[in-house]
């Protein structure tokens, strides 16, 4: 499609002419929501980074930590949920709206339907999909040996690596799908009253029509996620909080529910 031009998705116009300067734009948007109010990304950094060290510890103490690395790579796909409150501070900074913890935590209600509980819950199932999947994978490249009592070091020879090989790509095709539907999905349940389904078909009508450079923004948040969850989770205190406040102002700049594109940043 030529630059500029606009695909009308359900009730909102979804533009077509994001570029790669547009996610350096809503990155470095979404850094200065982060110190503006920094205090809302650090709580959410830190609540899913003592969530993994208590994870890790449950796992740990069972002889099973290399569970940790299968539940690490299905991190994405909850990802954008994690975030909903973000999107919101991000929202309220916008309009000029106060922001307080009570609206923050609220957002999980979207406009007061539950639908992005709706969407979460789809979320946490494709995460338990994305389990199944893995212990499949344990049972049949290493032979059920490994269930229960999966270690790292059944990941790094032999058939481990292959079923990390494996694993990895069915992995990312699960998590591109789901990206696909919630990169505009969640942030539009938050912003508007919509219900679950037409937000899901408006984020799909956003990735066909800027493919491009939605693929790149996926890489953009996986890589990002895989080096924030390296130094012992520390890096998603910083990384979740901009890619959530960097996700809201992508949304922004995409969908239009007036029936007119979004202004564009300053090229």
């Amino acid at each position: 499609m030529a630059a500029g031009e606009q695909v009308q998705v359900a009730p909102v116009t979804v533009a077509s002419n994001l570029t790669l300067g547009d996610l350096g734009e809503v990155l470095y948007a979404g850094w200065r929501d982060f110190l503006a109010r920094p205090a809302y990304g650090l709580f959410f950094g830190a609540f899913y980074i003592l969530a993994g060290y208590a994870l890790y510890y449950a796992l740990f103490t069972r002889g099973a930590s290399g569970w940790l690395t299968l539940v690490a790579a299905g991190f994405p796909l909850v990802a954008p949920f994690t975030a909903v409150g973000l999107y919101e501070v991000s929202r309220c900074r916008e309009a000029g709206l106060p922001i307080t913890w009570g609206s923050v935590f609220g957002a999980i209600r979207g406009r007061g339907d539950d639908q992005v509980a709706m969407m979460g819950f789809i979320l946490f199932m494709a995460f338990g999909l994305w389990l199944g999947i893995a212990h499949g994978m344990l049972a049949v490249f290493l032979h059920g040996s490994a269930i229960g009592g999966a270690t790292l070091g059944l990941f790094l020879h032999g058939n481990g690596l292959v079923m990390l090989i494996v694993g990895s790509l069915v992995g990312a095709m699960l998590a591109l799908a789901f990206f696909a539907i919630t990169v505009v999905s969640l942030p539009m349940l938050v912003d508007q009253r919509v219900d679950f389904m037409t937000a899901i078909i408006v984020s799909l009508g956003a990735f066909r029509s800027n493919t491009r450079v939605m693929l790149v923004w996926a890489a953009l948040i996986a890589a990002l996620l895989f080096l924030a969850l390296l130094p012992a989770f520390l890096g998603l205190l910083v990384i979740l909080p901009l890619l959530g406040h960097a996700t809201w102002h992508l949304y922004r700049r995409v969908v239009s529910p007036s029936g007119l594109a979004m202004p564009r940043g300053p090229a």
